[in-house]
């Protein structure tokens, strides 16, 4: 238990007086320093979250989180296969899909990639799903008019650089070529773009066409076949547990890739890049928690005489040393919430923040064309911002542990000899 004289003789040691300004002094910094740390990691860990998360929605928001593929060439007979895959524990949704290269044509050309899907599983997409802003990802046209017939839907960026709009004709050539009594010429067919979609993601809004898997089937010469079959899961999360279920699913012989396979370097990258960051930010956090240690030093340094006056009128070792404790708990934790304010106000405010300096200085932070992304992501997990936390209060009582013990060792007849 702490005494309430005990509280009173820290609060008192804390309040700046004339002769003891440095020490303060160097107090304020020392909780400006763990203020400047914590406040720091967690907006800097909450960023970090916010681009992993939203990388990851967006190189999923096209595509499945477990893609089963023949070993030995398209996939015929796939509807037992899908059937068979929906009654796996974890799977939310099951789609058989034709992918294939090709080039767009309006009035520029770009290399594209297609995607073969029936109209029932892109009504359950989450393509036809709305944005974090809760904006609809589909931006000109509707999905209901995505039918068997000439009918696709095209990103974006792609619809810009094409200059085409919804009602226009795309023109699609795939590589392979049809055999004429002239030679061999590239296949070449029309199609109707009916919705525009931005998701957000440069990648899939400037290469991705979606039309119905019959069409592709047919522009494929896969009549009867699929490429792959796409397998949703309710948490992406626990792909590795979810595969081994879905793969002893599919008797056959097959191929089974998760996203983190197929984005291996990124998530690799990511992870080694936020466990840096935690390091030498954590690191910032104990050279502010040292800060503590010195002004706490030179405390009992300056109050050599007033610690000699209490030992002698009886107070105990251990009162001394939980006095200087309590000083130094009061620096940590008063730094560790305002750095906590501070850090959670500046996520909250960051969008704003940056358009009020970008507009000042005339740039943009975040381009779409270099980051693939909109805005600043963030995404505050509570378990993360509790441990920074205890981390910052941690490291700040154990740097009171030294100079408290050496207040409480220190000799009242040395201290007072030449009073």
């Amino acid at each position: 238990m702490i005494a309430p004289f005990e509280w009173m003789l820290a609060a008192r040691y804390l309040r700046a007086r004339r002769k003891d300004g440095f020490i303060s002094l160097t107090a304020v910094l020392s909780v400006v320093g763990i203020m400047l740390g914590v406040a720091t990691l967690i907006i800097v860990m909450s960023v970090m979250n916010g681009f992993q998360k939203t990388l990851i929605d967006q190189l999923l928001g096209l595509r499945g989180h477990i893609l089963i593929q023949s070993t030995v060439g398209p996939l015929f007979d796939y509807d037992p296969i899908v059937e068979k895959i929906r009654g796996v524990d974890g799977v939310v949704d099951v789609r058989p899909i034709v992918t294939g290269q090709a080039l767009a044509v309006g009035q520029q050309s770009a290399g594209v990639v297609v995607h073969g899907i029936t109209r029932e599983d892109l009504l359950r997409h989450s393509l036809n799903e709305p944005n974090a802003r809760g904006d609809s990802k589909v931006i000109e046209g509707s999905l209901d008019f995505f039918e068997p017939g000439d009918s696709v839907v095209i990103g974006k960026r792609l619809a810009e650089s094409l200059g085409v709009s919804v009602g226009d004709v795309l023109t699609l050539v795939s590589p392979q070529t049809t055999d004429t009594p002239f030679g061999s010429a590239p296949r070449m067919r029309d199609y109707q773009i009916v919705a525009i979609f931005n998701i957000g993601n440069v990648l899939f809004d400037s290469g991705y066409v979606f039309m119905p898997l019959e069409d592709a089937q047919t522009y494929f010469r896969l009549k009867g076949l699929v490429t792959d079959v796409e397998v949703v899961l309710e948490d992406p999360r626990m792909v590795n547990e979810a595969q081994v279920r879905v793969s002893q699913a599919v008797e056959r012989p097959h191929r089974a890739l998760n996203w983190e396979n197929l984005n291996a370097s990124l998530v690799s990258a990511l992870q080694v890049e936020r466990n840096t960051m935690f390091v030498i930010l954590v690191l910032i956090i104990l050279v502010a928690a040292f800060n503590i240690m010195s002004s706490l030093i030179m405390l009992v340094k300056d109050k050599g005489r007033d610690i000699a006056v209490l030992r002698t009128v009886g107070t105990t070792q251990r009162s001394i040393m939980k006095v200087f404790i309590i000083c130094g708990g009061i620096l940590g934790t008063v730094g560790t919430l305002l750095g906590f304010v501070i850090g959670m106000l500046l996520l909250e405010y960051r969008t704003q923040i940056l358009t009020f300096f970008g507009n000042s200085l005339g740039v943009q932070f975040f381009p779409p064309e270099v980051y693939g992304i909109e805005g600043l992501p963030a995404a505050v997990d509570p378990v993360e911002v509790g441990f920074v936390v205890g981390i910052a209060l941690v490291l700040s009582l154990l740097m009171t542990i030294y100079p408290s013990w050496r207040a409480a060792r220190l000799d009242p007849v040395e201290a007072l000899r030449y009073e």
